[in-house]
């Protein structure tokens, strides 16, 4: 079957894989020179199922107005951005009801577990070699945030993901770099989960998509689709090429291309930063830093291990302009890595990163079918793009072959959305 993949991001580029192993004509177009040079660029790189839930979630609007009066709030929305997102904000909202986000959690937990598992067996069967190390540590600085923690931990048990409470002192042995003068409570320590390099494992995917026949085609912007018993995309140049199926992993710019086939996803641009700076060296080694990934849960910011550098993630802000890189976020970024690790890391080289998350309100990804003739979906995963990303595309290759997904997938249709 031929068929055009839209977008090369890890979303894009792991599908591709998937179509062409088995045995699909894949062609990719994207606007970019390369694989993950938006969304998936510079993430946290953390996977870790356990932690994949909606940002819809009971008490979060009130969590969300409380965090509007704090400096180093996690979640920023602009007073424009407020109003003309006030539908997307209103379908967030009743998402956040008891049962409705018990669902989606339960749905996002099963494919971020299915793409944990194909992530790993594609590492270990195609003997990749990139950036990553195992153990995910979540860092509670007071009694209080324990306190707000042990329903998350109860969740954790009842989906049957391994974890282990630690005190501050079982904190300090497994992350032995950590500032012993920030106040620490406690611990939340994931084993089996960990973070890698989201970027290198992309270009690693395109090399063995392409190995497996896939064409790329970068510098290449999509005009429009053209849906119909053999779909069509037109491209920038005016030229138009006819496949049998279209998979639109476009992220934020989807409903450009989907608008005009009658589907308009609820799709927020929820801008996300980083910063990443190389480990500081003391003659010939290196100064204690992460060993693998932390998040700590009052500020929301992800701490994470890349090689020899160190990568500090966070924020979700609604509105503004991705060209443009806001002082506060990152002024919060700096802060809990001075926190945890004061002068581990050379803040002077630091590459500061401001990325789109293609958001929808409830939190789960669309995958499959979009209702126009030929024309599939995969995108709307936020900021668990890299997390869900191996076990999306499968679920997607599945879908398009006709077979039986390999989970439910009733919480990650269309159909939900309308």
């Amino acid at each position: 079957m031929r068929t055009a993949v839209i977008g090369a991001g890890i979303i894009g580029v792991t599908t591709a894989f998937e179509l062409a192993a088995q045995g699909h004509e894949v062609t990719v177009f994207d606007r970019r020179g390369s694989v993950a040079e938006e969304c998936s660029f510079a993430n946290a790189g953390v996977v870790a199922p356990g932690y994949v839930t909606p940002w819809a979630a009971p008490g979060m609007g009130w969590k969300v107005l409380r965090h509007l009066l704090s400096r180093d709030r996690p979640v920023r929305v602009s007073s424009f951005a407020a109003l003309s997102h006030l539908p997307w904000l209103w379908r967030w909202w009743r998402a956040c009801r008891p049962a409705v986000h018990a669902a989606n959690r339960a749905a996002m937990h099963h494919l971020a577990r299915l793409s944990q598992d194909r992530l790993l067996e594609l590492t270990r069967s195609l003997q990749l070699s990139y950036e990553q190390t195992p153990g995910y540590l979540v860092l509670l600085r007071t009694g209080r945030e324990l306190a707000q923690a042990q329903r998350g931990l109860k969740l954790l048990q009842e989906l049957g993901v391994g974890h282990e409470l630690l005190d501050a002192a079982g904190c300090l042995r497994m992350e032995p770099g950590l500032n012993p003068q920030t106040r620490l409570q406690a611990g939340i320590h994931l084993r089996q989960d960990g973070v890698g390099n989201c970027r290198q494992f992309a270009q690693l995917m395109k090399a063995q998509a392409t190995r497996q026949g896939a064409e790329f085609c970068f510098d290449t912007s999509v005009r429009r689709i053209v849906a119909a018993t053999a779909p069509a995309v037109e491209l920038a140049d005016g030229t138009k090429r006819t496949f049998d199926a279209v998979v639109v992993c476009a992220g934020v710019q989807a409903n450009t291309l989907l608008q005009p086939l009658g589907l308009k996803l609820p799709l927020a641009a929820v801008h996300g930063y980083s910063v990443t700076a190389p480990l500081r060296h003391l003659d010939g080694l290196a100064l204690p830093g992460p060993r693998a990934a932390l998040m700590d849960e009052r500020y929301k910011v992800a701490i994470s291990r890349l090689g020899l550098r160190v990568r500090v993630s966070g924020s979700a802000q609604l509105g503004g302009r991705l060209e443009q890189l806001d002082d506060a976020p990152l002024r919060t970024l700096y802060k809990v890595l001075d926190d945890w690790f004061p002068g581990a890391a050379l803040v002077r080289e630091a590459q500061q990163w401001k990325g789109a998350r293609p958001m929808l309100p409830d939190g789960p990804p669309v995958l499959g079918a979009s209702g126009a003739p030929g024309v599939w979906l995969n995108l709307g995963h936020g900021s668990s793009g890299w997390a869900l990303a191996c076990g999306s595309a499968r679920v997607l290759a599945e879908q398009l072959a006709g077979r039986e997904a390999p989970l439910d997938v009733a919480r990650l249709g269309v159909a939900r959305l309308r």
